[in-house]
């Protein structure tokens, strides 16, 4: 048995100011942090701004701990709460977009490199998916919004935008700057970290798009009301729904699951390379 030190909503107002704090510190600070480095290296250019990224970092940290309650709109939560939640989230937009900007701006003058550069299409595609979802996010924190959002695929879609298209994607590209460096040699293959692209940034937006149609149907349809004020649909109808969404969103997944498996292979290669490399050259 477990007993809660607290109870009701104020046990989910504690639960989820430790769960938005774990999305704000562990999938948005360190990969920031990825972004500040491997971006500047990779393009060849000094950060944009030092000041906006200090500015960045320490307003991230003061507004993500007052976020939480924008999960738990429309529940027991004092109104109050919920406002507070909802008003920190929509801050969020302006240092989120802040860093954003500072990381597309870092590569004026390194534009003509996503021509070649499979790494800079990694970051600049990861930037694009961090700012597209802190712009979601904020928007979804509105009450009038999340009454429809709430308890929704269209959350999942949310999520997977910053966890596959913005974490993920800054990760790959950090990879494939950091493995050949700490080994001394070439990449194995640049053809196979742009087909790694490709199938990452599909398999990612396969994923996300299905997830934002199915919720916003779940939503519409658990909110439908005939005449008589009696749902119109069951609960099983609106899951029967949902079907083609989710062999969408498998389908998304496999995509971006084959791209890791190509990365995997790639570096594992790029040290095998490596490593074979060393008594040829000891010999000479």
């Amino acid at each position: 048995w477990s007993y809660s030190v607290f109870s009701g909503v104020q046990d989910a107002m504690t639960q989820w100011w430790y769960g938005h704090n774990a999305v704000g510190f562990f999938l948005t600070a360190a990969f920031l942090g990825m972004m500040y480095y491997f971006v500047p290296k990779q393009a060849g250019r000094p950060v944009y701004s030092y000041r906006l990224s200090i500015i960045h970092f320490w307003a991230l940290i003061f507004l993500y701990m007052w976020a939480g309650p924008h999960h738990l709109h429309w529940t027991a939560l004092p109104d109050w709460v919920s406002t507070l939640g909802a008003t920190f989230s929509i801050m969020l937009l302006m240092p989120s977009w802040g860093g954003m900007i500072n990381g597309i701006m870092t590569l004026s003058g390194a534009w003509e490199k996503l021509r070649t550069d499979p790494l800079i299409k990694f970051m600049v595609v990861a930037l694009s998916f961090y700012g597209m979802s802190t712009f979601e996010g904020p928007m979804m924190a509105l009450q009038n919004v999340n009454a429809l959002s709430h308890y929704t695929d269209w959350t999942i879609g949310h999520v997977h935008s910053g966890a596959l298209g913005w974490v993920g994607m800054i990760t790959f590209g950090s990879l494939y700057h950091l493995i050949p460096r700490l080994w001394n040699t070439e990449l194995h293959s640049v053809r196979l970290a742009n087909v790694h692209f490709w199938l990452a940034t599909l398999g990612t937006l396969f994923y996300i798009v299905a997830m934002w149609i199915s919720g916003i149907l779940q939503g519409l349809m658990w909110r439908a009301f005939d005449d008589y004020g009696n749902l119109v649909y069951t609960f099983a109808e609106s899951v029967e729904a949902m079907h083609p969404f989710y062999v969408m969103r498998a389908f998304g997944g496999v995509l971006y699951l084959a791209g890791m498996v190509l990365l995997t292979y790639n570096a594992w290669k790029t040290i095998a390379n490596a490593k074979a490399a060393q008594p040829a050259a000891a010999r000479a």
